[in-house]
């Protein structure tokens, strides 16, 4: 027997579903559900209508509606009351003040189905954007492997609701090729596989599942890669410039230097280089010129 707090995990779980546009068939079999659970007596009201009190009725005395006086009475006014306020609360706020005047719980549920379900023409257009968002359906990398297939769920009970009937193969044959490119050796292998067409959409999943962080690491691999190679370039552009500058406060101080062996050294390196014809000489052979003689050389 369950539990009193796994019962109230499961309540706590079972959220009232607020309508959305173009999600009525979806919505209503939520709400169904919800209703049946947390009080089956509010879906039966809805369904069949206050069958036991005859406040139902629209019995009016002489000073307007009788009360309730039985408990019977009682109780069904208080299951019509609870259930119209539930259905109210699942209805959107600017739709609100079209339902307000609806006076029990039946009569909305009715007028919600006729707003926002649809006649035959709608239901029609309806399948064929969701036949179109089927072929066109693709992942995206940066959704993850569990938001894609919820979706993928989610489009393939909407088509099944609307009379579409998509084959198991032909489902996850779609999945697989809809999954980004770092996908492609996977899902190749899993498109050959001979059970693909008994397999089901769980399953496929629970497989893919078992490869995602392998997935994730090369996505994360190459990405790290990419980074080293970014910061690599500017570092290198970046130690460019600190030679450069180097190199140019190097010259500009050595000009200003009042050390004469500096100053001589300068004068004979730049004096050597400059000399294309000059035969080469060892860096030994160059410091044995003394530095007086070299002040005394007119090198200009």
């Amino acid at each position: 027997m369950e539990s009193q707090s796994e019962t109230s995990q499961t309540v706590s779980a079972l959220k009232l579903l607020v309508h959305k546009t173009g999600e009525y068939d979806l919505w209503s079999m939520r709400m169904e559900q919800y209703l049946n659970f947390t009080d089956h007596a509010l879906w039966e009201v809805i369904v069949n209508g206050d069958s036991v009190s005859p406040v139902a009725s629209a019995s009016i005395g002489a000073e307007g509606p009788i009360p309730p006086k039985t408990f019977e009475q009682k109780l069904a006014r208080k299951n019509e009351l609870k259930a119209k306020s539930t259905l109210m609360s699942a209805i959107p706020d600017e739709h609100l003040l079209k339902f307000h005047a609806c006076k029990d719980a039946k009569s909305l549920w009715e007028a919600i189905k006729n707003r926002f379900g649809g006649n035959k023409e709608s239901k029609k257009m309806q399948k064929t954007i969701l036949k179109q968002n089927y072929e066109n359906f693709a992942a995206s990398s940066q959704e993850g492997l569990d938001k894609t297939y919820v979706r993928f769920q989610k489009l393939i009970s909407q088509l099944e609701i609307h009379g579409e009937v998509i084959y198991q193969e032909d489902a996850n044959m779609k999945l697989l090729i809809s999954l980004p490119s770092a996908w492609n050796n996977i899902a190749l292998i899993m498109r050959n596989k001979s059970y693909l067409d008994t397999l089901s959409m769980d399953d496929l999943y629970n497989n893919m599942k078992v490869y995602e962080s392998e997935i994730k690491g090369k996505l994360s691999s190459s990405s790290n890669s990419q980074n080293v190679a970014f910061v690599s370039s500017d570092n290198s552009s970046s130690t460019n410039e600190i030679v450069n500058t180097a190199h140019s406060v190097s010259t500009a101080s050595s000009k200003d230097q009042a050390s004469t062996a500096s100053y001589a050294d300068d004068v004979m390196f730049s004096f050597f280089a400059n000399q294309s014809n000059a035969p080469q000489l060892d860096y030994e052979d160059l410091e044995q010129i003394d530095a007086d003689d070299l002040e005394e050389m007119d090198l200009k």
